[in-house]
């Protein structure tokens, strides 16, 4: 139990890693099998990345104090572990990004997001934690079809899909931190959902002109190829838009929970098959999600 006064379902244990990712030598302008759509909406997110997560990490950070004094200890503490996870990923996702402009794309997104952020960011600090909450509810359901369909992750350049899978699986470990936060702080359904359709529209916005601007930079945008792949990525059979529209609808519920939507088993499942891609730097004792240890260790 998470939240003051509410039963929600199991969770997962947060785990911060150093993942055994080289990006010293870089990577190919469409790494995805030469796909240039599917490489640029990664590229596109991982520019977002290092600007959105440090919001993240401070929206929650401001009211660590707070669940502290609530007793919520177990709360307390999956937000330390929060804090590491996120910085990792803005660490990593700023070397991904550097080599990004060393390939000559511009990263408007995050330039415009930062500005915006330091204009409004700190003066309404219960939508700053709904917004995160939200956001961190797009995050889990990218992740959850990351490790879930093999076909989003075919063709990735091996230390790529090293990334993006480890960066999915602690998305997914993370969901309800920012969310059990909001609720234990204020909760305010209106809130919630005002904020969610706004950083929806924001999210759609600032993603898709940076990917459009991308491609432009490719000589990509007009190409038919390339829409032919986003038909496909968007509403093929494993599609994004199949995948992600009935767990944005969930998000509407009064009684939604992050985990009511239980993926512990693809987190497993990650663990178990890619243990030699990270190193553990927090795991806590008692996990449940703890690969089973080999014979003889």
């Amino acid at each position: 139990m998470r939240t003051p006064g509410t039963e929600q379902p199991a969770q997962a244990d947060l785990i911060v890693r150093q993942p055994e990712v080289d990006l010293s030598r870089g990577f190919e302008r469409h790494w995805v099998g030469g796909d240039a759509y599917r490489s640029t909406v990664f590229n596109s997110l991982s520019l977002l990345f290092p600007v959105g997560e440090q919001f993240f990490i401070d929206a929650v950070r401001r009211f660590a104090p707070r669940i502290r004094a609530m007793g919520l200890h177990t709360l307390a503490e999956d937000i330390d572990h929060f804090i590491g996870q996120e910085a990792t990923h803005r660490h990593l996702h700023s070397r991904y990004n550097a080599h990004l402009k060393a390939l000559g794309y511009d990263d408007w997104n995050a330039r415009t997001m930062a500005a915006y952020i330091q204009a409004f960011e700190g003066k309404a600090p219960k939508a700053d934690l709904a917004g995160t909450a939200g956001y961190e509810h797009f995050t889990a359901l990218l992740g959850d079809g990351l490790l879930r369909h093999p076909s989003w992750t075919a063709g990735m350049a091996p230390e790529m899909r090293k990334l993006w899978l480890w960066h999915a699986a602690e998305e997914l470990e993370h969901k309800a931190v920012a969310y059990d936060t909001y609720m234990a702080v204020d909760g305010r359904y209106w809130l919630r959902i005002v904020v969610f359709l706004y950083v929806t529209l924001e999210f759609t916005v600032f993603s898709t002109v940076q990917m459009l601007k991308m491609l432009h930079h490719d000589g990509q945008l007009l190409k038919w190829r390339t829409w032919a792949s986003a038909a496909r990525f968007w509403f093929g059979r494993e599609g994004m838009v199949w995948h992600t529209l009935p767990h944005w609808l969930a998000y509407f519920k009064p009684s939604f929970h992050p985990w009511q939507h239980d993926n512990r088993a693809l987190l497993m499942r990650w663990r178990t098959e890619h243990a030699a891609d990270y190193r553990e730097v927090h795991r806590p004792t008692d996990s449940p999600l703890s690969p089973t240890p080999p014979q003889g260790a």
